[in-house]
């Protein structure tokens, strides 16, 4: 009994000593393991995040646009350079000043801002119409294999399809009229926005759209809430470029389509100076295309598409 005693106490020494880590893991706390397990998730989220200091937000105003800036000085002094060297007559290639003297007659005239506003309604309408019907059948195309087998190679080829061929057609069609300049807007943009939002589509993961339906997420409130929004980089990659196409679409069929009852936006401002031969006339019909394209580009979608991006993850600030 005497040696069984001492024994006891030698065996349950090391059980205790091994016991005891055991026992302090068990007695941990779960509040401090969550806050560990905190900190780390944090400081991994520290080495992938670049912290940046806030600047003014005029410095940071003039860094975005130097660089443009920049680029137009540059191309007013080469073209000024071949107008001073006289590389074509004047006649054919007039000087930055002779563009800027004619866009201020125009703009004394009081004729200038009913140009572009013409164009921009009409193309805005346009390409409001082309959302509607390209939304609509990307996501027919995108969710029925029989249709995109059908049509989506037709699609394919209409986005590659010059705008300007529809333009003979429509007015076949549609006669000298606003129809047929919404009909080749239409037949420019659809394809664009169609094949984007199919794009779109087809980069979700299918983990998300059996979430969608284990939740309920079907039909119409699956297309709402899973399908749109999970596709959206894609689509507005396809909005922007069927914005293009259709401002292309519309200018090419303005200058074809020309009616004294249409109005005048700035296609037909461009076949007008073509056919007075006055190149200061056409070089500022150009500019002024050239300047609304892009600036719609990026007063309107390019901070919309930075949102997106930022929002998934896709853009970091720098």
């Amino acid at each position: 009994m005497a040696s069984t005693d001492t024994q006891a106490p030698s065996a349950a020494g090391p059980a205790g000593k091994n016991a005891g880590p055991a026992a302090d893991r068990a007695g941990t706390n779960p509040g401090d393991a969550a806050g560990d397990l905190a900190g780390l998730e944090a400081g991994l989220d520290a080495l992938d995040s670049t912290v940046v200091a806030r600047q003014p937000w005029l410095r940071t105003a003039a860094s975005k646009a130097l660089p443009p800036l920049v680029a137009v000085a540059i191309v007013l002094a080469l073209w000024q350079l071949a107008y001073h060297f006289a590389l074509k007559p004047h006649y054919l290639l007039p000087s930055p000043v002779d563009v800027a003297r004619s866009l201020q007659d125009k703009w004394l005239e009081g004729t200038l801002l009913g140009f572009v506003w013409t164009s921009v309604s009409r193309g805005a309408l346009g390409f409001l119409a082309s959302v509607v019907i390209g939304t609509a059948l990307g996501l027919v195309v995108a969710r029925v294999r029989v249709v995109r087998a059908a049509i989506g190679p037709i699609l394919s080829g209409l986005q590659s399809l010059p705008s300007v061929a529809w333009v003979p057609a429509a007015i076949i069609w549609f006669g000298l009229s606003d129809a047929t300049i919404y009909a080749v807007v239409l037949l420019g943009a659809v394809p664009s926005i169609a094949n984007g939002l199919v794009a779109g589509v087809d980069q979700i993961s299918p983990l998300y759209l059996r979430a969608g339906r284990t939740i309920g997420a079907t039909g119409l409130a699956g297309v709402r809430h899973v399908l749109l929004p999970a596709a959206l980089p894609g689509y507005i990659s396809g909005l922007k470029q069927g914005w293009a196409f259709s401002w292309r679409s519309l200018m090419a069929a303005e200058l074809i389509v020309n009616a004294p009852d249409l109005g005048t936006g700035l296609g037909q401002l461009l076949e007008q100076g073509r056919e007075f031969q006055d190149m200061s006339w056409v070089l500022a019909a150009i500019l002024l295309i050239l300047i609304v394209g892009i600036g719609i580009e990026l007063l309107i979608f390019a901070p919309i598409e930075r949102r997106v991006l930022r929002s998934r993850g896709l853009l970091v600030k720098s």
